[in-house]
């Protein structure tokens, strides 16, 4: 019997088509399937429930999570693989993407209840799978459902309005779902992005007033990592990179490393991360940082295994 506790992921998976000093390479991304990849690596029991196209791409990306040690349950589904048109320039990628009618994009509530197994303790999503559309809609009820169920839900939004039509309703689901959620993990752009014209203290001040989470956390690339728990707050430095390649899948490897490591800890519980203590969010967050910064060595994102992470932290 496994009584691993199980984390369940969904969101975008498309293929990144990246064009870096002038080589162009085509690999597999999406926030929400780097982070499901990322945790299969690290040995937790991952179920990917979003439909990934039947085409060449979508056997791409199916047999990457598979290889990775992630349970499919969201199925194959004939409609086209979104494509992601990536530059990346002195490591920081920009983004086009192409996504009406592709096969992520194709869910409702009850086909994400359907893939949502029965034991699933957490519930992660973010990214583009909120911009718009009836899949935003879906995915919005589907975490309010997780919520009221007492799943952990964990969100982490990835802001990209560049491709949102409508920044305003954008905003409004974002913080709308902000409200009924566990574990927020947020860069300092996607803050930026959320609650445009404030300094990053009154933003922060603003989401917590406007958040049920437990546990809030904003990345600050090299100005480090701040988490806040009920009173307590959290600052850790960033982590070195030996050799930066680029950030690509930086935020979901650190995303993917929290998750797992509360996992570690028997803590994918509202009470669980409750009763976290001060130190205890140090070492996670550390471990997290560590493990974003093994990515950040490499081209794209390319989590390291749990083997790898052991060997550096600790």
């Amino acid at each position: 019997m496994n009584d691993r506790p199980i984390i369940a992921v969904g969101g975008e998976n498309l293929i990144d088509h990246v064009t870096r000093d002038g080589k162009v390479s085509a690999c597999p991304g999406g926030s929400p399937f780097n982070v499901a990849m990322a945790l299969g690596r690290q040995g937790i029991d991952v179920r990917y429930i979003s439909p990934i196209s039947d085409d060449s791409w979508g056997d791409l990306l199916a047999e990457t999570l598979v290889a990775s040690g992630v349970t499919l349950t969201g199925g194959r589904n004939p409609a086209p693989t979104t494509m992601a048109r990536v530059t990346v320039t002195d490591g920081i990628p920009s983004y086009l993407f192409e996504r009406d009618g592709t096969a992520e994009r194709l869910v409702s509530c009850e086909s994400l209840d359907a893939a949502l197994p029965d034991g699933a303790a957490a519930i992660h999503t973010g990214s583009l799978t909120l911009t718009d559309g009836a899949d935003a809609e879906a995915w919005e009820a589907f975490c309010d459902t997780c919520y009221a169920q007492g799943r952990l839900v964990s969100l982490d939004p990835n802001v990209r309005l560049s491709i949102v039509s409508d920044p305003l309703k954008y905003r409004e689901r974002i913080l709308r779902m902000c409200r009924r959620l566990h574990l927020l993990k947020l860069s300092d752009e996607d803050l930026d992005g959320l609650f445009p014209g404030l300094s990053q203290q009154q933003a922060i001040e603003a989401l917590r007033q406007n958040t049920s989470a437990r546990l809030v956390v904003l990345t600050r690339g090299s100005d480090g990592v701040v988490a806040w728990k009920g009173s307590d707050t959290i600052d850790i430095s960033a982590d070195r990179v030996a050799e930066l390649v680029d950030t690509v899948g930086a935020g979901d490897t650190f995303t993917a490393t929290l998750l797992a490591g509360l996992a570690d800890r028997t803590a994918l519980s509202p009470s669980a991360l409750d009763a976290l203590t001060p130190d205890d969010l140090t070492l996670l967050l550390c471990r997290a940082a560590r493990a974003a910064a093994i990515n950040c060595t490499r081209a794209g994102c390319n989590p390291p295994s749990r083997a790898e992470l052991d060997a550096t932290v600790s």
